[in-house]
């Protein structure tokens, strides 16, 4: 198994030298764009915003192309195109975004707080996910892993492969949608295997997983940081182990994407007996977007030539309302005309049919000439009450410094902003272990503050005005789960939201007093 496993890894560094190719990221662009217009423009959302003439308005530049592309196709975000198109696809209707009748909805809601989004999924679209997983595949050759981790299980916790038919189409997880697609020559390695991971039930699943993980010889877990560290904290309760390489000695590498894994790291590695290596990834039910390719790396490196053409929204408040939605006509850019360390919203244009589509999510380039990026926030998961400008970076940043300074996990937390008296406050809710509880909040209030301070200059300025107060509550963690399991969020890509809204927090407030926490 030793020499298989040193086959495999030459194997992956041969086929990654020879697939190396080097192009200007606006290049890249340009003709996924072109090839998007040309397959899609005898569709009717194509008849309907004139693709062809579109492609004939820029058919050598790429500058003439985007600037009648933007002129000609509207913005949409999930509500305008699903009422406007999609919902034609789910009744059956062929070629309305994009050629062919669409036979898969991915069912994405990225926080608990709303109904689930049905997103429309092609075979063009998960072949493309399946290019780039084997990209990631051959990238792990910049990695210093030993040979023999080649040869070990996959163990990839995600939402079941059991999907639900409606008619002519199928919905479910994306996570569950591509497990059940696993070709032959990797189901040797995928763990939990076809049985368990049908399961639609979370608690059941993790069941069968705890008492099947001492049979499975791990190298590799791959999901949503809170899930994992949940199944792993199973494992090593229900076999009486001091951490998960007592079961899985050959266990090398964690691959998260989702959710920043910095709230997560220092109560993650408690867990461990030697040290993972991390790869970050950036997956959404919209496409595999993009994924950290060496160690070290800041940023993920964005997917230019596979299906998916990316427009950039400068996050300021010349495009944005004060609740996180678009103003009308914002400005949106291509990848040559972005800034490095600035903001923007994503709009994606895919091969499943969404078009110039609001994503929600907000990033920031590292490396512009090697389109890598980190993710920052939501456009909607921010507070701006008074100026302050607080993003779900600054967020995880100061979560994790507080949490490192007093030495306790915070695994979770949200926040929401509060009229204050005649002005405003923040309201934190962190999710800790029972050893933390009886910690001062009013210390945990001030230590946050302060690093805020640091990280933000706006925050600083706005306590210093506006901003008059932040309040903290300290709960149990495992509250921030239930309250998922409630709401049907629980497992898969389920996260808990980081900002809560008015109805979500009166919700998430009378659960807290119902479980017998006082706010007050």
């Amino acid at each position: 198994m030793a020499i298989l496993g040193s086959i495999l890894k030459k194997g992956i560094i041969f086929s990654k030298l020879r697939l190396r190719e080097e192009s200007f990221p606006e290049v890249k662009q340009y003709r996924e764009l072109k090839k998007l217009l040309s397959t899609s423009k005898n569709t009717k959302f194509g008849k309907k915003f004139r693709f062809s003439e579109i492609l004939g308005s820029g058919e050598k530049d790429y500058k003439k192309l985007y600037k009648a592309f933007k002129e000609n196709v509207p913005i949409y975000n999930y509500n305008k195109i699903f009422e406007e198109w999609w919902h034609l696809a789910m009744e059956g209707e062929r070629d309305v975004c994009y050629p062919g009748q669409i036979k898969y909805f991915a069912l994405s809601s990225g926080t608990s707080e709303a109904a689930s989004k049905h997103i429309p999924l092609t075979k063009d679209l998960m072949d493309g996910i399946k290019r780039v997983a084997m990209r990631q595949v051959k990238s792990l050759s910049n990695y210093d892993l030993p040979d023999k981790v080649f040869t070990k299980g996959i163990l990839m916790l995600g939402g079941s492969t059991e999907l639900n038919k409606f008619g002519h189409y199928f919905e479910g997880d994306l996570s569950g949608i591509q497990a059940s697609k696993i070709p032959f020559w990797f189901q040797r390695f995928y763990k939990p295997g076809k049985t368990i991971a049908k399961n639609k039930d979370w608690n059941k699943k993790l069941e069968e997983i705890t008492l099947n993980a001492r049979k499975w010889d791990i190298g590799f877990v791959v999901g949503v940081p809170a899930w994992i560290q949940l199944m792993m904290e199973d494992i090593i309760r229900y076999y009486k182990v001091k951490n998960i390489h007592e079961v899985w000695p050959n266990l090398e590498v964690f691959v998260h994407g989702g959710v920043s894994f910095d709230p997560y790291k220092k109560s993650f590695e408690k867990l461990l007996g030697k040290p993972l290596t991390y790869i970050e990834t950036y997956l959404a039910s919209e496409g595999f977007i993009a994924f950290q390719t060496e160690p070290g790396k800041k940023g993920m490196t964005l997917m230019l030539d596979n299906g998916l053409f990316y427009e950039f929204v400068p996050f300021t408040e010349n495009n944005f309302t004060e609740s996180g939605d678009l103003v009308e006509n914002p400005e949106t850019l291509m990848i040559d005309e972005i800034e490095e360390e600035k903001e923007y919203a994503l709009l994606l244009n895919t091969n499943a049919g969404t078009w110039r589509y609001l994503i929600g999510d907000v990033i920031r380039f590292t490396d512009k000439a090697h389109a890598e990026i980190v993710i920052t926030g939501r456009t909607k998961h921010f507070l701006s009450l008074c100026g302050e400008h607080l993003s779900v970076d600054n967020m995880n940043k100061g979560i994790k410094l507080v949490a490192e300074e007093l030495n306790i996990n915070i695994n979770e937390f949200a926040v929401v902003g509060v009229p204050y008296a005649t002005l405003f406050a923040h309201k934190w809710f962190l999710g800790v272990e029972d050893i933390a509880l009886n910690l001062p909040e009013k210390k945990l209030a001030s230590l946050l503050d302060e690093k805020l301070k640091e990280l933000n200059d706006d925050y600083k300025t706005e306590r210093n005005s506006a901003l008059k107060e932040i309040l903290v509550h300290l709960l149990p963690v495992s509250l921030f789960y239930k309250w998922m399991k409630l709401k049907g969020k629980e497992g898969g890509q389920n996260k808990f939201p980081r900002v809560m809204k008015k109805k979500q927090l009166e919700e998430w407030e009378a659960f807290l007093e119902a479980e017998g926490f006082s706010l007050k």
